[in-house]
């Protein structure tokens, strides 16, 4: 848990609130943070947070700041991007659900995990502990600002962490919002809130913590991995990419468009998550494009800009980056732009090239580009020459073409005849792998990410006389019982004597 004179001086360390006007940081430092982080650390060398009594009061806490601010949460999302009312209570809704999942099984998922035994062992305690990592960071993204901030905060405090929590500057609303109300519902001895941007980022990465979990792009990525190697931490990172969707020609291209619409367009494409690109034969593109331009219609009417249920573009800067990618391939449905309104159209872009810059990078905006392929052989190749991605979605009446691209590609999660789902379900894990993160949390898995499996063997101080074949001197029958003893063998292996 730490250094041991720091164990045998717990009772002599006051406790420190991080929210007060008093701190006490034992090791001058002219870091604004370091205070705060000794405290916190402090908190956790004398226990406090690892009673399952105390993490479930957090959880419960949590809950409560969930359901008594959900209004002040719906306006702060609507101010910092037009967020629809019904997709914040979407996100909110995942959120609780998220809480709800660990409070119902916290019990189960604190408890020692016993392991199987060789015959050297069969007198001895064996088992998995469930230690908590320490004082960890959380970085959150501006796009879901509640839940990619909140939802990793369930798994830390589950497995019994303390944490501070730096929700994205870009979504400034919803940040003043989590650091002036969150507060009022944790435990301020054991959670904190920072807010700031990259200045404060960096004040924060200069101190130890025993684990970060980052949400954002890959290349602020590379400078959060930078700098936990200085002082080797562990983390999850969080990146996105260029999802493909799969589109087949055997399929119910209405229902497929729907979906894909929904999964593109929600949040104005600003998702990690959503279908980056769509790959199909050039006669399922005439098929699907016509049940594309009915489903933007049905959602969001003639006019989307003046849709209650279409959001808007986080600032200036992504608009403009948004808009650029305009050029790619043929407009075949929107292609509007507001700026003053940072308003970009649903749009679809046909016949698009992979050398064109909206192939080049991860879109994260309402632009869904379409490359034609000869077959399922050829997205399958296209696919896998390019970065691993978050998600992989595949459409197709025919299961075995889905379970083809589930079997022959590779992406931190996948989704048949549907987008964006899987993240919903708290049971499956949420994360990436290359190049578009690795790590994962949700549910269980959120607690497993924060947790520090200790592999524990406890022996008894006596019966010495069967220790004494490891010992030396050595010789074969030593030797050959001690392996007899420590080996596994093959089930459904007999051996004739």
């Amino acid at each position: 848990m730490g250094h041991p004179a720091l164990r045998n001086d717990i009772d002599k360390v006051p406790m420190i609130k991080p929210f007060n006007s008093v701190s006490i940081c034992f090791l001058p430092s002219t870091n604004p943070y370091a205070c705060l982080i000794s405290s916190l650390r402090n908190t956790w060398l004398a226990g406090k947070t690892r009673p399952m009594e105390y993490r479930m009061h957090q959880l419960e806490a949590l809950c409560r700041f969930l359901d008594e601010k959900k209004a002040d949460i719906l306006h702060a999302q609507y101010q910092d991007m037009r967020k629809p009312h019904c997709e914040s209570e979407i996100e909110n809704a995942i959120t609780k659900s998220d809480v709800n999942y660990a409070l119902n099984n916290l019990c189960h998922w604190m408890k020692d995990e016993c392991v199987e035994k060789s015959l050297a062992f069969q007198l001895d305690c064996a088992f998995v502990r469930k230690d908590p990592f320490g004082v960890v960071l959380i970085i959150g993204a501006y796009n879901y600002p509640i839940n990619l901030t909140l939802a990793p905060l369930v798994g830390a405090i589950a497995a019994g962490n303390c944490a501070i929590v730096k929700p994205s500057e870009h979504s400034p609303c919803t940040a003043r919002l989590l650091a002036e109300c969150l507060p009022c519902y944790l435990d301020s001895d054991t959670f904190a809130v920072v807010t700031g941007g990259a200045e404060q980022v960096t004040s924060l990465l200069e101190n130890k913590f025993d684990y970060i979990l980052f949400t954002g792009t890959p290349r602020v990525g590379k400078i959060i991995m930078t700098a936990a190697a200085k002082n080797l931490t562990p983390l999850t990172l969080e990146l996105g990419g260029k999802c493909p969707c799969y589109v087949d020609a055997c399929c119910n291209f209405q229902n497929a468009a729907n979906r894909i619409v929904w999964g593109k367009f929600a949040n104005a494409g600003q998702t990690c998550i959503a279908p980056d690109y769509v790959l199909c034969t050039i006669e399922t593109q005439e098929r699907l494009m016509p049940c594309l331009r009915q489903a933007i219609r049905e959602f969001y009417g003639n006019e989307p800009q003046n849709s209650p249920d279409f959001g808007r573009m986080v600032n200036e800067q992504e608009f403009r980056r948004v808009r650029a990618l305009l050029d790619s391939g043929r407009v075949a449905i929107g292609g509007q732009t507001d700026e003053c309104d940072l308003y970009i159209a649903p749009t679809v872009l046909a016949d698009v090239r992979e050398w064109e810059p909206v192939m080049q990078e991860e879109i994260f905006g309402p632009i869904l580009p379409i490359v034609t392929v000869s077959d399922v052989d050829a997205a399958i190749a296209f696919i896998n020459c390019r970065h691993r991605p978050l998600a992989v979605y595949a459409f197709s009446y025919d299961n075995r073409v889905v379970n083809r691209v589930l079997d022959c590609t590779s992406s931190g999660g996948f989704c048949g005849n549907d987008c964006l789902m899987q993240y919903t379900l708290v049971t499956l894990p949420h994360g990436g792998i290359g190049y578009s993160g690795f790590g994962k949390y949700h549910g269980k898995y959120g607690f497993d990410c924060f947790t520090n499996h200790r592999g524990t063997l406890l022996r008894c101080i006596g019966l010495e006389k069967f220790n004494t074949i490891r010992y030396p001197p050595y010789n074969e029958s030593k030797v050959s019982m001690l392996i007899a003893a420590l080996e596994v063998r093959r089930k459904g292996m007999c051996t004739i004597l």
